[in-house]
């Protein structure tokens, strides 16, 4: 077996493609977006590959994960999780390959044929009321019945009362815009003190929103507590929580209304199957976190066929950088009449890299940065060095 990695640069990302080659021939794939850390990510594989996957069984998907973690003896995080992740996916896709199924069946089989997605990426105008809720328009007018946004701009720790109005400005706008029946999730980046982040979610409850997410850093559990006391709007948090067992105190806490792990920055399928069991036992859904290009949508799609207690599936792909689908044959797209993904059914994971697409869009180095003015447009001046 040989291991190969493409990464595609993009204004304000990149994206990194890892390719497990069996002697047969057949080509899994995996795929990660590591923030602003690619180089480390890309260390990380080729060291571990050597160690672990080269030469191994691309069928023992725990042996693999249980060698990642316990053989390595520290403390799993960001980056071993997320090479694991990688290699997760493409192992899943090369078995379900060569068995001529596709992966969702190698996760339990169809419990449903349609997902529904909700938008992210699309609000890349000015922090005008007016101007954000035009392009609201333009994400339900391609289907879509959920949308997120961070209204908040680069604030950190408090928001200043004017900016509070403009957030909420902002907010009314879009509900005007779309509606009462489109779900509308508010995004805060781990950006706020827990009072700040309780006088926020106390503004905003009369716009509705589907939920609050990551109203405090996610190691502030104290905090989350405080916040989940002053407000009944929902709560989701968990994109950067990257081992399951990390999920405890948020689970046995009732901290938590929906789970955002990334599939790619927990282990892959093998992590975040094992991570949604446990949510059901407390009756807690699931909504992964996916900043990925088209192959890491493909395999939350999969996973989303599985998996009794999944939600919604977010989606850039569609507003910020578009043309990434061409990286791969087979691209998943959202339906444009109901918002919905469909259940792929080729072997696989139903897709391939194609590698001159990926050629023509080197790699970009892209520093995203969340507390720079302007983060939001997601363009080499707001979001590059």
């Amino acid at each position: 077996m040989d291991v190969k990695a493409t990464v595609v640069g993009t204004p304000w990302r990149e994206l990194t493609f890892i390719e497990l080659i069996a002697d047969n021939g057949l080509r899994g794939l995996g795929e990660a977006r590591m923030l602003n850390k690619t180089d480390t990510l890309l260390a990380c594989v080729n060291e571990l590959c050597r160690r672990y996957v080269i030469g191994s069984d691309p069928s023992e998907f725990e042996r693999l994960a249980w060698r990642f973690t316990w053989e390595e003896y520290a403390r799993a995080g960001e980056v071993t999780q997320t090479a694991l992740a990688t290699i997760d996916l493409a192992c899943h896709d090369l078995v379900a390959q060569d068995r001529g199924i596709p992966v969702h069946q190698l996760l339990g089989g169809v419990f449903r044929d349609r997902v529904p997605a909700y938008a992210n990426g699309w609000y890349q105008g000015e922090r005008d009321p007016a101007t954000i809720a035009a392009k609201a328009a333009e994400v339900t007018g391609r289907g879509y019945r959920a949308l997120k946004i961070d209204p908040f701009g680069a604030a950190t720790a408090e928001l200043p009362a004017a900016q509070l109005r403009l957030a909420c400005d902002i907010l009314g706008a879009i509900r005007d815009t779309v509606g009462p029946d489109v779900e509308l999730m508010v995004e805060m980046h781990g950006r706020f003190t827990a009072a700040t982040a309780a006088r926020v979610a106390r503004a905003i409850e009369r716009y509705d929103p589907a939920w609050i997410e990551e109203p405090v850093p996610p190691s502030d559990i104290l905090g989350l507590r405080q916040v989940r006391a002053a407000t009944n709007i929902p709560i989701a948090t968990g994109e950067r929580v990257h081992a399951v067992a990390e999920f405890r105190e948020l689970l046995e806490g009732g901290l938590v209304d929906i789970l955002q792990a990334d599939l790619t920055h927990i282990g892959g399928f093998t992590g975040l199957r094992k991570l949604a069991g446990w949510a059901s036992a407390y009756n807690v859904i699931v909504a992964p976190h996916n900043v990925c290009g088209p192959a890491g949508t493909a395999a939350n799609l999969h996973l989303a066929a599985a998996t009794p207690n999944y939600k919604v599936l977010e989606h850039f792909n569609d507003f910020a950088d578009p043309w990434v689908a061409e990286l791969v044959h087979g691209a998943p797209a959202v339906d444009p009449v109901d918002g919905h993904f469909a259940i792929p059914t080729a072997p696989g994971l139903g897709i391939r890299l194609d590698h001159e697409a990926c050629a023509r869009h080197p790699r970009t180095n892209a520093h995203f940065n969340l507390v720079q003015t302007g983060w939001e447009r997601r363009n080499p001046v707001a979001s590059a060095h």
